[in-house]
């Protein structure tokens, strides 16, 4: 009878394992549907005053005049932002060519997205910028 009594306890511990595992399953799917694509007007109305990091590595401020200010693994440096066709484009220093992005956005949780390449992610908060 003991052994009855294990053989139960171990199916319903399989199981509860199993469900907890779908259900994770099913949270990460629909988080990664909640990203939607932003229009030219939703880009500036989330950006413009805002900073986007990653927390650790990077950071970049969206100021309301054009100019962002970026500061990467201690190397600081400004440029420009604008949108164009539904993009966020920026331009630094030193770098002529603007590089475009769609914007994804999910909460505060915000993609920067190239074709061919890996989404640049991070989070949108208000500025904690120190010069």
């Amino acid at each position: 009878m003991s052994t009855r009594k294990n053989s139960t306890k171990t199916r319903l511990a399989v199981t509860a394992l199993a469900c907890l595992a779908v259900a994770m399953l099913g949270a990460n799917a629909a988080a990664e549907e909640k990203f939607h694509k932003l229009s030219a007007g939703q880009i500036r109305a989330k950006l413009t005053g805002m900073e986007l990091t990653d927390n650790v590595h990077w950071r970049d401020l969206y100021q309301r005049n054009g100019t962002v200010m970026s500061a990467s693994m201690g190397r600081k440096r400004t440029g420009k932002w604008r949108v164009e066709d539904d993009q966020l484009c920026i331009e630094f220093e030193k770098e002529p060519i603007p590089t475009c992005y769609d914007v994804w956005l999910s909460g505060k949780q915000v993609e920067l997205r190239r074709e061919g390449l890996l989404p640049l992610q991070g989070t949108l908060e208000p500025s904690s910028w120190r010069n």
